[in-house]
């Protein structure tokens, strides 16, 4: 029985991790590339409006419920209960957690934080700006190459 709840809950940590790794490329390749494309105070407006927004329950749901998974999938994995590849469920969990909510939560939400605290129209924000998008991509990049290696693993521990 433990055997079958595991594969369910690996598969939705496959989707979940599918759906940030989506999430974060759109951002990187599309949204980023477009906010840099207009006046700074509408930039930063923009991108201000975007990390208020993005913070809802669905994405919420996503994101963090996909980190609790795999957390209950190491700790299935510790304890034997039916794991068939547990090398590529902690690889999946690990890429997940340390790659996307430990990069989140460490550098890319307080820089929105400080972003957030600008106003738009000042000079301030014009010289955050300039750095904000180069290194918030940076590690945007980085979140999506976790969400994406943890995607693969959790598919590999499925087959």
């Amino acid at each position: 029985m433990f055997a079958q709840i595991v594969i369910a809950i690996t598969f939705i940590a496959a989707l979940g991790s599918g759906l940030m790794a989506g999430l974060f490329f759109a951002y990187s390749n599309s949204v980023m590339p477009s906010l840099s494309q207009v006046p700074v105070p509408q930039g930063v407006l923009a991108m201000n409006t975007i990390n208020t927004v993005i913070q809802n329950p669905l994405f919420l749901s996503i994101f963090m419920g996909t980190a609790l998974l795999a957390l209950f999938l190491v700790l299935a994995t510790v304890l034997g209960w039916g794991v068939a590849r547990p090398s590529w469920v902690l690889i999946g969990a690990a890429l997940y957690v340390i790659g996307n909510i430990i990069v989140t939560i460490a550098i890319n939400v307080p820089m929105n934080d400080a972003l957030a605290a600008t106003a738009p129209d000042s000079q301030a924000a014009a010289q955050l700006w300039a750095t904000y998008l180069d290194r918030w991509v940076f590690w945007n990049h980085v979140r999506a190459f976790a969400c994406t290696g943890a995607l693969a693993a959790f598919i590999a521990a499925l087959m």
